[in-house]
């Protein structure tokens, strides 16, 4: 894949490849480099969850008019199920239920289960988003215990393999369009088996050709 440098210069604007630390929020980041850099024209290419790590595009200057550019490239991400059990979130954020008994489940399932959900497939998001409804973040109705209604959307996933099997943990790796949910597929692979399954791990190692590689913590960015 084609190398890119940690930060692109155009005109008065730049990209910059930045990991985003675990618990670190996407505006998070984006407002320590406006600080760091004083650029008031700074904003983050598709946002990741507190709990997720891994590369997230900023642009700073004339270069934030590439942003729905870089959001609209294709991603990777690798990361941890846990089988057996689920969460309202379908990641750590919220509560776990207690463990099913996942003794029946063979090799062969698990990694036959990740076949229905490569491909355009129509995915339901998680009501612990980002999503606006009425105005307001889906979250903020979930976290209230509120019902939120949310419509379905079409996304494709041309790679879901698992790379290591440690039960109730399994790693994958996953590529995909824009819009796709992790935790989603989480929760619909852990449907599929039969057992459920949440998110204990994700991190983004790619967009488009953007590395993770070639990314800089946003405390390292000068």
């Amino acid at each position: 894949m084609q190398e890119v440098p940690k930060d692109e210069t155009a005109n008065d604007g730049r990209v910059l490849l930045i990991n985003k630390p675990y618990e670190w929020t996407s505006f998070d980041a984006v407002n320590k480099l406006r600080y760091k850099l004083k650029m008031k024209k700074i904003g983050h290419a598709g946002t990741l969850d507190p709990l997720a790590t891994g590369l997230l595009i900023i642009c700073t200057g004339k270069m934030t008019k590439r942003i729905e550019e870089f959001m609209g490239m294709e991603k990777e991400y690798t990361g941890t199920f846990v089988l057996g059990q689920t969460t309202p979130s379908h990641d750590l954020e919220t509560e776990i239920s207690e463990p099913q008994d996942i003794t029946s489940l063979t090799e062969e399932a698990i990694h036959q289960a990740t076949k229905q959900f490569t491909g355009k497939i129509s995915q339901m998001p998680p009501v612990h988003s980002a999503i606006r409804v009425g105005g307001k973040r889906a979250y903020q109705f979930a976290r209230k215990g509120k019902e939120v209604e949310l419509q379905p959307r079409d996304v494709e996933v041309s790679v879901f393999e698992i790379t290591r099997i440690h039960l109730p943990a399994v790693d994958f790796r996953i590529v995909c369009s824009k819009g796709t949910y992790i935790r989603s597929l989480a929760r619909d692979y852990g449907n599929a088996l039969g057992t459920g399954a949440y998110m204990s791990k994700l991190c983004r190692t790619r967009i488009g050709n953007y590395l993770l590689t070639d990314a800089v913590s946003p405390e390292d960015v000068t």
